[in-house]
């Protein structure tokens, strides 16, 4: 087997987006990610929506049902 190929593995500290912090080892000092097992929706069963653009909203207006659309049209003409 070949000597010295393998990288060196150091403790690397993890900075989420939330501002969660913890240490794991890594050949990378720093690592900072936009979600972590504290505010990622499958672990904390809150879902989070990371709207760009407006681009949630358009999907529903373009696929909401026809009743649903007569029931918003009238809401808002009322207001």
């Amino acid at each position: 087997m070949k000597t010295d190929i393998h990288p060196e593995y150091a403790t690397a500290v993890v900075k989420c987006a939330c501002g969660n912090t913890f240490e794991t080892r890594s050949t990378i000092a720093d690592i900072h990610t936009d979600v972590c097992a504290e505010c990622h929706p499958f672990y904390t069963g809150k879902q989070r929506l990371v709207d760009t653009a407006g681009r949630v909203e358009r999907f529903r207006q373009k696929y909401l049902s026809p009743d649903a659309k007569k029931a918003g049209k009238a809401e808002s003409k009322e207001s």
